[in-house]
């Protein structure tokens, strides 16, 4: 049976990493490499896991959410965290590619209160660190 006969089957590739996601491990992975991981990855993060919380998203999103959580929680992705320089660069393409296919959730208060919580762990944020990927078939 294909996947899209199937709904049990993931949708993406992503969503297999559903099985990795917890809110305490995203709690954990965020204390532990927030600083590491840099600015732009932590605001994706948070303003995934505003979106999840929402009672807006729809289950489809939440799915494609949960994947893209759980690809950051799982530290041997294609390319392990601890590579210095490297390690979250997947992460943030996976990610941005995340936030872009969910952006119809993410309100002006999922992206405050990202903005909040990264004042609190980083002081003073570059604004350019905080844009979002676009959508070119709406221009």
């Amino acid at each position: 049976m294909s996947r899209q006969n199937d709904p049990k089957q993931p949708i993406t590739e992503v969503e297999t990493y559903s099985e990795h996601y917890s809110e305490t491990g995203l709690k954990e992975k965020l204390q532990k490499v927030a600083k590491r991981a840099g600015v732009k990855v932590v605001y994706y993060v948070l303003v995934l896991y505003y979106a999840l919380q929402s009672p807006a998203t729809s289950k489809k999103d939440r799915t494609l959410i949960i994947g893209s959580l759980g690809y950051f929680i799982l530290p041997t992705d294609l390319l392990p965290d601890f590579l210095i320089g490297l390690g979250y660069t997947d992460d943030l393409g996976v990610l941005a590619w995340a936030v872009w296919r969910v952006l119809q959730n993410i309100t002006p208060e999922i992206k405050a209160e990202a903005e909040q919580k990264l004042t609190e762990w980083f002081g003073t944020v570059n604004q350019d660190e905080l844009t979002m990927p676009t959508n070119e078939e709406e221009k």
